[in-house]
């Protein structure tokens, strides 16, 4: 029991601190994708490359005047960001990066805790987050932050629905509710994924569920409740400091659980898309190594000045973390947790690309969007893979 405790603590402060470090540093690569994509270079003076900026963009939150506008609900007020952050944070800890480990001779799970109805968990944990912004919303006494509260509910209201149906489709596929169990039944390579797995893949169910994962998460081109040309900044107007980043983490955080849960319901989770014997397990050192000798040789041919010292340190790293990936010893949860984060990166990878290239809805047309065409697609989509699931079982 002891060591159960101690090995639970420990994954939990891993887990944690891995998840904030990965708040704090998504801004930094959203930033980066958008200047690409806009052709500019984006943050690189804080640090080599600007790898520093979210360390000086924390310090500058924290060290930020913490104003308290006059004639707010004080409680809900300060209530609001605490429940946004805590709802966001929460659904992490039944998500399973990888099979069972054995570490120290003691088996473990890649999961803080394995419930056998983690996906209602993450369903119920994730709806609760519109209470935080609706409460920002009204708390603040300011009319935009009480339109963007409004629209944020009646927006995730809406679009909760689809994103529930496009899950339920995978459920009756697998017959699990069990995260862990949904991966299990989809081992075996790419053709096993629920995503294209026969005679019934689930392309449409993935499609629903990104789209109304976007709108969930308010990003573009969903995000009319902080729309700043016409509500200023919607409900968190009036926050600031450290309250204001609260929101924001929360909407990262959100980000990421979207791209896990479409991970494990459609992408087969940490599974590889091909088995080991063909060669899988030789893919994570090869594109760190390929990325170790394109650093080394733009090192020995900068561009900048700065490159030339930045750059082979890089490169050196990017050699060991190839070695490492040869290492037989920690193959067995290295490669798994590979995987899944390289799925889910490519996911959230594609958050980014959406924000850099859409123009926001109208929200007459957000509705629209929901009710009259997402909602009947994702009902069809159940149907159909009810009855073939019936039909072939």
């Amino acid at each position: 029991m002891d060591s159960f405790i101690v090995i639970s603590l420990i994954k939990t402060v891993v887990v944690f601190a891995v998840l904030l470090t990965t708040l704090a540093y998504l801004q930094w690569v959203e930033r980066k994708v958008i200047a690409h994509i806009q052709v500019r270079p984006g943050p690189y003076r804080v640090g080599p490359h600007g790898l520093l900026q979210p360390v000086a963009d924390i310090i500058k939150l924290i060290t930020k005047e913490d104003l308290l506008p006059p004639y707010v609900n004080r409680p809900l007020y300060l209530l609001a960001p605490f429940l946004a952050m805590t709802m966001a944070l929460l659904s992490i800890s039944v998500i399973p990066f990888g099979p069972q480990i054995q570490v120290a001779g003691y088996h473990t799970l890649m999961q803080l805790t394995d419930l056998n109805i983690g996906v209602l968990f993450v369903l119920a944990v994730s709806s609760m987050g519109v209470y935080g912004i609706a409460l920002a919303g009204w708390s603040s006494n300011n009319k935009y932050a009480l339109l963007g509260g409004l629209r944020s509910s009646a927006q995730m209201i809406s679009y909760e629905l689809p994103l529930s149906l496009a899950i339920a489709a995978p459920l009756l596929i697998s017959n699990t509710l069990s995260l862990r169990e949904l991966v299990e039944r989809q081992a075996g390579g790419i053709w096993h994924w629920n995503v294209l797995h026969g005679p019934f893949p689930q392309i449409v169910s993935f499609l629903v569920f990104l789209i109304a994962g976007f709108a969930e998460t308010n990003r573009v081109p969903f995000d009319l409740p902080e729309a700043e040309n016409e509500l200023v900044a919607g409900f968190h107007t009036e926050y600031s400091s450290m309250k204001f980043a609260s929101f924001f983490m929360a909407e990262y955080a959100n980000m990421i659980t979207v791209s896990f849960m479409a991970t494990l319901l459609f992408l087969g989770g940490w599974v590889a898309p091909w088995p080991v014997a063909y060669g899988s397990s030789r893919v994570p050192p090869v594109i760190f190594a390929g990325a170790a000798l394109m650093a080394l040789y733009h090192g020995l041919h900068p561009a900048r000045r700065r490159d030339r010292y930045s750059l082979p340190v890089f490169g050196v790293v990017f050699l060991i973390v190839a070695a490492v990936f040869l290492l037989p010893m920690v193959q067995s949860w290295l490669l798994p947790l590979f995987w899944f984060c390289a799925k889910a990166g490519a996911l959230l990878f594609t958050f980014m690309w959406i924000r850099g290239t859409l123009p926001r809805f109208r929200y007459d047309q957000l509705m629209g969007f929901a009710w009259k065409f997402l909602f009947p697609v994702a009902v069809v989509n159940l149907l159909v893979t009810a009855f073939l699931v019936a039909w072939f079982s």
